[in-house]
């Protein structure tokens, strides 16, 4: 990743690539090289030759002691996704950016998805829609990267991300996961219900993620009382139905069912409006940065700051809590009947 963001920044109009930084030297003389930049030996360099902003795309548990030095020193970060390991590193991260008044974001690529963006603005007109229920189902083959962390942080901190976008940052109030941990040391598929008891009603969000899946799937269902929207990310489409009719034709559709009347040949489409996404061509990591550097000229907030890394990576640590208390449970089951 770090390679693809020293693209876009070579690239982009008003930004400067002065360098890059790898702990594989080889590497990193490759990726300067290749951009006409400076390899630099470590952070302190960085520092010292004047550097306003950075990506940072190490492994997620090096983000805490990279970013709290790059913070300290006024340098702006954006930190690929998940923002760290755990939420007690999470939160020092957030601490150092908002001690030195400094601009964070964090890298969940996914809300720069052409069809997320779609959707938001098929809903940007005053409509909103009540998520009551949320599928998500998140599988591919096995890739043997970032095998070092559940899949948890792996594949479905993603849609943890928009799942929590959706409920407007709130974590859920229950979770209950399990998993399975078959090629590696970690959980390679995992299956999450999270739920949400607002006033405007409970919302549950079942979440599927897998590492060992025979294809590539990436699809989100949103069921509301007012409208249903799916989108499928591996395909960029999506679609967006909303209950058009009125209250009057239902109870009247509602009244000839109790009645028994036939109403096999009803149009059921007639009662509501289905809308393709128009979905936009756009490079999701093009846009991401783009949204870094403007607020870094401006100190505007991001729209994935340090507040919603931290409740993502929170959200998946009580996550895989929740596997290891299923696990613990189910084994002593065992042990109980083994005796």
């Amino acid at each position: 990743m770090g390679g693809h963001h020293a693209r876009v920044y070579n690239q982009i109009d008003g930004a400067e690539l002065i360098g890059v930084l790898d702990a594989d030297a080889a590497r990193c003389g490759t990726v300067a090289e290749q951009h006409g930049v400076k390899a630099f030996a470590d952070a302190d360099e960085l520092i010292a030759a004047g550097v306003e902003a950075v990506t940072i795309a190490t492994p997620t548990t090096s983000h805490r002691e990279m970013a709290e030095k790059l913070l300290n020193a006024g340098v702006a970060c954006l930190i690929e996704k998940p923002l760290a390991e755990t939420s007690e590193a999470a939160e020092a991260i957030r601490a150092a950016a908002e001690a030195n008044g400094t601009t964070l974001m964090v890298g969940h690529i996914e809300r720069f998805n052409p069809v997320i963006r779609a959707a938001q603005a098929a809903t940007a007109d005053g409509f909103k829609i009540q998520p009551r229920f949320i599928e998500v189902q998140r599988v591919s083959p096995m890739t043997f990267r970032s095998v070092d962390v559940s899949v948890v942080m792996d594949m479905m901190i993603h849609d943890l991300d928009v799942v929590l976008m959706l409920m407007d940052g709130d974590e859920p109030d229950e979770i209950e996961a399990c998993g399975v941990g078959v090629v590696t040391e970690h959980d390679d598929v995992v299956n999450a219900r999270l739920t949400w008891k607002r006033p405007e009603g409970t919302c549950v969000a079942n979440i599927s993620a897998s590492r060992l899946a025979l294809k590539t799937e990436r699809v989100t269902r949103i069921t509301g009382e007012n409208a249903y929207l799916k989108i499928d990310y591996a395909n960029k489409s999506g679609v967006l139905i909303r209950r058009t009719a009125n209250e009057l034709q239902m109870h009247e559709m509602r009244d000839q069912l109790r009645n028994g009347a036939d109403l096999t040949n009803l149009d059921w489409s007639e009662l509501v409006n289905i809308e393709p996404l128009q979905i936009e061509d756009a490079d999701m990591l093009t846009l991401e940065i783009e949204e870094f550097l403007s607020a870094v000229r401006t100190g505007s907030t991001p729209s994935i700051d340090a507040t919603a890394g931290f409740a993502n990576v929170r959200t998946a640590e009580r996550i895989i809590e929740s596997i290891r208390e299923t696990m613990g449970r189910e084994t002593m089951g065992r042990e109980t009947t083994g005796g």
